[in-house]
Order: C-alpha cells, then structure tokens, then sequence
C-alpha cells in the first residue's frame, strides 16, 4: 500500500495467490506481467495511475479468479486479455474513464458473477453486449427448466446516459432484465438530452432512429436593403443531427446560428443576416447529418433595390420610419480619383443625431442597384475612390432603412484622362511663371510690338491680369494697357519680328503727381 512502484515487481514467489498493490504509482501493465506467478487468484490494484493494459498482460493466470482496477485512468479494455482467464468471476473497473463497450466485451467472460462499470463515462452502448455474454445467454436457455443457475450481479449506474434512439435496445433491455442477472442499481438516469435529463429509464421511451429531413417555411425570400433577415430551418432526425449553413459553398460563422429543439425529434435552425445588402443575395443552405445520413434545405434570398419604397407583407423595417429625418448632401472635395462627401441630418424631434445610422449609396448613374455603405453615429463625411475615368456616378446619403429623398444624391462625372489633366496644370504654370517674368522687367527694355509673331504670348493676355496704375482708367487707345506695350525679359526680347529686329520704344513718361509704384520681383508676384 502507498508503496513507490513504477512497475510489477519481477521477483514475485510463485506460489502467490493474492496480490495487492494500491496507492502507487503503476502506469501501464505490460506483456506478460504475471507470467512467473501462475499460482495467483487474486489481483487488486485499485488507485494507481494505470493508463494502458496490454492485450497479454493477464497471460499466464488460468487460475485468476478476482481482478480489481477501481480508480485507475483507464479509457478502454483491451476485452479479448481475458482468453487468458476463463476463471474470472469478479470484475470491477469502476471509477474510470470507460466510454465504449464494444459488442463482444463480454464473450470471453462465461463465469462472472459480479461486473461493475459503474461511474466512467459511458453514454452509449448496444443491448447486444449483453445479448452476446454467455452468463445471459444460459438464462435465457434455462427459462422454465429447473436447472440452477447462479446469479450475476451488474452494477451500470452513475453513467453520462444518452437516452436517445442508439440507446433504445439497451433501455429494452434493463426493463426486461431479470434473476440471475442483477442490476446493482435499477434505476438508471439520463444525461441528455435536456429534455430527458434527469428522467429513469424505465419513464421514458425511445423512437427508432430515423435520416434527417430538412424542411423550410418558405424557400423563396425577398426582402428590401437594410432589413435584419432570419432564414429558418426545421430537422427531423433521430438522434439529434449535427446542423450548418452555407452560402456559396463556404461555411458560415456559428455566432450567426442558433439552433434549438422544438420537439423530441425537431430541431429548429436560424441564421441570421444583418443589415441585408444586394451582395448578400443568393441561395443559402441548411443541412443536417447523424450516422443515417445527411439531408439538406436550400433558401433563395434576393435583396430588393435600395430606391423601394415599399415593404414586402410580413415584414417589418429594423427601426420605425422617421417621417421628418432629412439630410444635406454637399461635395466638400473633387479630385481626379473620387469625391470627398459631407452632409448634415435635417432629423426630426424625436430621434438622436448621436445616434443616426446612415446609408451611402454608390454606383453608376444608369445602374439598377448601387453598392451600399453604412455610416454609424457622429460620422458625417466620407470618401469614394477608385473610379472609372470619364463615367457619370451617382451617390446618395440616407438615413438608415430609409430611401434616399430628393435633394439627397449628388450627380458627378470624372475626369477623362489624368495625364491630360497634369499637362494642362503644367502649361498654367509656365505662364504664369512668364508673366511674372514680363511683369517684373523695368521699362525701357526691349518689347514686343504689335506686329510681332501672331503665335507670340497668344495664350498671355487670358492668363495675366491687365496693368493699372492708380485705379485710373486708360485710354483706349494707350498701349499700356495691352501685352504689346510691356518691356521685354531680356535684350533679345520674348519675341522677333519677321523682320529679325526688334523695335525700341522710347521711355514712358511719367505723370506729374503720380507715384511709381515698388519694385516687385517674380517670386512674390508667382
């Protein structure tokens, strides 16, 4: 007892008839752990950490007739081990781990009298296990003959039963069982399913198992943009089936489905989408699967324009309608690649500006339907990028589940070629940047006159403001208030004439009174 041992002691008297090792430390019984101890009638080896037992660790004991394993962490049985032993009549491996008992368990057993697997984690097994025991299978033979059988005892209590269909054969069974076999504990319980947790045995009665068959109330769904929409699917299957949704042959997240029974034998499944877009439109399917087989549902969801006004029969918008919610649309930005949107909620009394969802609506100004954004609370501006050169868009801004109003979409064209656009921008900037130049040569150098080349600074007297001085209106007549009369930006002048020369013109003559206005250089005119 408490004893260090990691292992069977190999020095074991072979005249032993009764070993008992408990509280140490054994993991494993290897092969042929007992084989110099044929003599032995008796093992006990309850509380220890025994995990694994080979197939012929019980090899050489014909005489054993008591194997005790209480308290171990066995999971399985290695059940064809007891060939070696057809003397056994006492079994106990209760306060296990346990969770299969396979058909033939207890073939190699014909003379137990006592089995306990009681309390390990059995949920499941076939009326068959007993169906084939030799102890069962004698009494069955000697009904109504006088010949004396002894009893066994069975103790099956205190495991996690699931009293479903697969269950049904063994229930059958512990109802009709009877002397010589003894139930320790008769009144076995249910674990699962919840409905049933709880209840004995003998208070419940089990259908035969059945394949899914998947149902739905309607197939066919259409509903407007924005609406919270529920896809619901009802199974009927025994035992309760494993059920899933798709959409175009990809899982959907289970935090969207819930699944519930609504019946011994029907469950019901809800997927939910929020918020319905057009790219959510498409057939959705529901299926179920138990150890039958698998059945499935499809449902078609089509998601109607966002300009419909109308809600279909039965069902309702996600918020209640705000007769006085109004929104100011403005661009507050153009560039070549999109627009920068901005607007402003007109909302009635009741409802909370903090609080507003909005609806952008993007798209082509000929599309049918347009893709929609949703904008959540205190956001009032946002950006649309990426599109197509030269093509018209529209974009509207809604209050959320509600169609766009007049005077809440804007209607704008992009630009044609960028490249066209960044060569124009540079041609504005060299003349600007010659007029500065004209502007800031003093009088009395060359300049051109007014029959120089016709192509000479054509583009100049559009892009360079005219030339006053005081305020005072010129003549017009005078050339100072023409490109031809201002000075020239060097000696050679900004342009010839046919002739090759330039001409010179004398000084301007300053009026009496007046004040020349300060010399301003290119950079501060640019």
């Amino acid at each position: 007892m408490s004893a260090l041992l990691r292992q069977i002691p190999a020095n074991i008297p072979q005249d032993i008839r009764k070993i008992r090792i408990e509280n140490s430390h054994l993991t494993e019984l290897p092969r042929g752990s007992f084989e110099n101890v044929s003599a032995l009638e008796y093992l006990w080896l309850n509380f220890n950490n025994i995990t694994v037992m080979h197939i012929k660790s019980l090899e050489y004991l014909p005489a054993l007739k008591e194997l005790r394993l209480q308290g171990n962490k066995l999971s399985s049985v290695p059940w064809t081990a007891f060939q070696d032993t057809p003397a056994l009549k006492i079994l106990d491996v209760k306060h296990n781990r346990l969770d299969v008992l396979p058909e033939h368990a207890l073939r190699y057993l014909p003379n137990l009298t006592y089995l306990d697997l009681s309390s390990n984690q059995l949920t499941v097994i076939s009326r068959d296990v007993f169906y084939n025991w030799p102890v069962y299978q004698r009494s069955q033979r000697a009904e109504g003959q006088i010949e004396a059988i002894s009893n066994a005892v069975l103790a099956l209590h205190d495991n996690p039963w699931i009293c479903d269909c697969r269950l049904r054969g063994f229930v059958q069974f512990i109802k009709s069982v009877g002397p010589p076999i003894i139930l320790m504990n008769s009144y076995l319980t249910c674990s699962s399913p919840k409905f049933r947790a709880g209840k004995f045995f003998h208070e419940v009665e089990l259908n035969s198992c059945m394949k899914p068959l998947t149902s739905a109330l309607d197939t066919n769904l259409t509903v407007p943009v924005g609406l919270n929409v529920t896809l619901t699917c009802f199974v009927q299957a025994s035992p309760s089936p494993a059920v899933w949704w798709t959409y175009a042959l990809k899982l959907l997240r289970a935090f969207n489905v819930s699944t519930e029974p609504v019946g011994e034998e029907t469950i019901r499944s809800e997927l939910l989408i929020p918020a319905a877009r057009p790219a959510d439109a498409g057939n959705y399917t529901c299926t179920a699967a138990n150890f039958l087989g698998n059945a499935s549902v499809a449902i078609t969801l089509r998601v109607g324009s966002p300009w419909a006004s109308t809600t279909p029969p039965g069902w309702a918008p996600v918020a209640p309608a705000e007769p006085g919610a109004h929104v100011e649309v403005r661009i507050a930005k153009q560039t070549v690649y999109g627009i920068t949107l901005e607007w402003f909620a007109v909302a009635a009394a009741a409802a909370d500006p903090g609080e507003t969802w909005y609806t952008l609506l993007v798209g082509r100004y000929d599309a049918a339907q347009k893709d929609a954004i949703y904008i959540g609370p205190g956001v009032n501006t946002y950006s649309v990028t990426d599109l197509l050169p030269a093509t018209k868009y529209e974009v509207c801004v809604a209050v959320r589940n509600q169609a766009p109003r007049k005077g809440q979409c804007v209607v704008f064209v992009t630009g044609s070629d960028v490249s066209q656009l960044e060569q124009r921008e540079k041609l504005i900037h060299i003349v600007v940047i010659v007029c500065a130049m004209v502007l800031a040569v003093p009088a009395g150098m060359y300049a051109c006159t007014a029959e120089a080349r016709p192509g000479c600074l054509a583009r100049c007297p559009g892009a360079c403001p005219r030339r006053r001085h005081g305020g005072q209106a010129q003549a017009a007549g005078s050339k100072e208030s023409t490109l031809d009369s201002l000075p020239a930006g060097s000696e050679d002048g900004l342009c010839r004439p046919e002739g090759g020369r330039g001409a010179r013109r004398p000084p301007a003559r300053e009026e009496p009174g007046k004040t020349r206005p300060p010399h301003r250089n290119s950079a501060d005119l640019y």
